[in-house]
């Protein structure tokens, strides 16, 4: 879980898709905000399409939370490309 609310403005962003990118297949987390996140989810969408799952979980005026989920992988786990 990253809550952005303690962490110096530049350094949300760094953290946040850090942490993102070392999600395994399957693997989730969750952003707690002051606002609404949707500027990151715009961000995820362009840089990642379609490899990651958004579902807000609490959508309010003072406090939004969202779950980030990154999909399976298709085909098998080998290096075979498929």
């Amino acid at each position: 879980m990253i809550d952005v609310r303690t962490i110096a403005p530049a350094e949300r962003h760094p953290r946040t898709f850090g942490t993102l990118t070392a999600l395994a297949p399957g693997g989730l987390m969750h952003v707690t905000s002051d606002h609404d996140p949707r500027p990151l989810h715009y961000r995820i969408e362009t840089r990642y399409p379609d490899q990651f799952q958004w579902q807000y979980l609490e959508r309010g005026p003072a406090v939004s939370r969202v779950e980030i989920k990154r999909y399976e992988s298709p085909g098998c786990d080998c290096a075979c490309g498929h």
